[in-house]
């Protein structure tokens, strides 16, 4: 029975779903001011072409960066490039309370230049929404913020 159990769980991980580990709130805000240099040093054209990529620096583990101006438009999004060029602001999150969180999110990035979102989100691959916390970080000088974040 152990052995079963235990090539299953080999299974599982091989297909990339029991094993696959989470990313953490230090590497969403270190990847975020890492997004945010590449837009002070190369500009956001480049920065939004590098972030679009799906296989690129800016997606790890099961998070990624995202980056919207402060109007609430999505500019680059590496996993739903759909929500590219959509203004977000009246989109709720999939909570029972449908908390705007697009607003939110900008909101903070004009007032505070950096912290951290609480809503809920479906896990990819889920429907049920869980907890999620995302960090935001203006892009110092520009009206831009980049963000990632993790699931509780």
């Amino acid at each position: 029975m152990r052995k079963a159990v235990a090539v299953l769980l080999v299974g599982l991980c091989l297909a990339g779903n029991a094993c696959a580990e989470s990313a953490t709130k230090d590497e969403c805000v270190a990847k975020c001011k890492e997004a945010a240099q590449l837009v002070t040093d190369k500009g956001i054209d480049e920065a939004i072409t590098e972030l679009n990529r799906k296989d690129g620096r800016f997606v790890w583990k099961d998070s990624y960066v995202f980056m919207m101006d402060l109007k609430g438009t999505m500019l680059a999004h590496p996993i739903s490039p759909k929500l590219i060029g959509k203004n977000l602001l009246e989109t709720p999150d999939k909570g029972p309370d449908k908390k705007l969180l697009f607003k939110e999110f900008v909101a903070l990035a004009k007032s505070k230049g950096e912290g951290w979102v609480d809503y809920m989100w479906p896990k990819p691959g889920e429907e049920t929404p869980s907890k999620k916390q995302t960090y935001i970080y203006r892009v110092p000088g520009k009206d831009v913020f980049v963000a990632a974040g993790v699931y509780e």
